[in-house]
């Protein structure tokens, strides 16, 4: 059986780490680089970086702050945030950057998952896809949570792993910062009717809630920022826990 990931997220805003509440109220927790070296040494499997507010002009800064980092960490990190070709993505992977993440270009443009994959492959590109509630069918939304669409989450989780994708990261934005858990019973859904890695993003708030997403939501690894941000807990007893209870991890 595969081992379980545990993924610290780092949100970037003007070359700082933040965290909201429901991609909202953003306050501030952190150089981004001292945290990542932090969770390297305390055992994450691996780290993920989202330029929340990326345009085309802050593509060299976040590159800059990815070559930092890669220097300090020797797990793998995935990058996000205002990607829109290969050659952002080709800047990225140059500077350090193990995966890339895409989301609304991956929306606007759904060939540019096909053209990552072709040049990169599979493993190298992950598409993150935002969702939330809307009488009760999960609407797929962008640009950070603040535009909806039409897009169903089912049908385009899909179609994502129809055109090469190595694996989704699934956030909640109904769960997102309120600690209450992940949304586990689309994880479930999302993990039997896909054949490539579900990350679980939106809701952790304690050990119980990853214990929870792992058997209940049958997800491949967990992201969280918060809880490891603020210290509220620490994975390395997190993965203890998890052994605990007969989910395999690397200690």
């Amino acid at each position: 059986m595969l081992t379980k990931r545990i993924i610290p997220c780092l949100d970037i805003k003007d070359g700082r780490t933040v965290k909201g509440v429901n991609f909202v109220d953003l306050r501030d927790a952190g150089d981004p680089v001292e945290l990542a070296e932090i969770y390297a040494n305390e055992g994450a499997d691996e780290l993920v970086f989202l330029d929340i507010s990326a345009t085309e002009e802050r593509r060299k800064t976040l590159a800059n702050l990815v070559k930092r980092v890669a220097e300090k960490v020797n797990i793998p990190f995935t990058v996000g945030g205002g990607i829109s070709s290969v050659d952002d993505v080709d800047i990225l992977l140059q500077n350090g950057a193990d995966k890339v993440s895409i989301n609304s270009s991956a929306v606007k443009n759904p060939d540019l998952i096909n053209e990552l994959v072709a040049k990169f492959g599979s493993q190298c590109i992950v598409v993150a896809i935002d969702a939330k509630q809307i009488n009760g069918v999960w609407k797929v939304h962008l640009v950070g949570g603040k535009v909806p669409t039409e897009l169903e989450l089912f049908q385009w989780a899909r179609e994502v792993e129809e055109r090469g994708a190595g694996e989704i990261l699934f956030t909640s934005m109904d769960h997102d910062g309120t600690k209450n858990g992940f949304a586990n019973e689309t994880l479930a859904r999302l993990s039997t009717e896909r054949n490539i890695p579900i990350i679980a993003s939106g809701g952790a708030g304690n050990m119980q809630h990853f214990i929870d997403t792992f058997i209940d939501g049958k997800a491949d690894a967990a992201l969280a920022a918060s809880v490891f941000h603020f210290k509220e807990m620490e994975i390395k007893d997190l993965k203890k826990e998890l052994q605990d209870h007969g989910i395999p991890v690397r200690l």
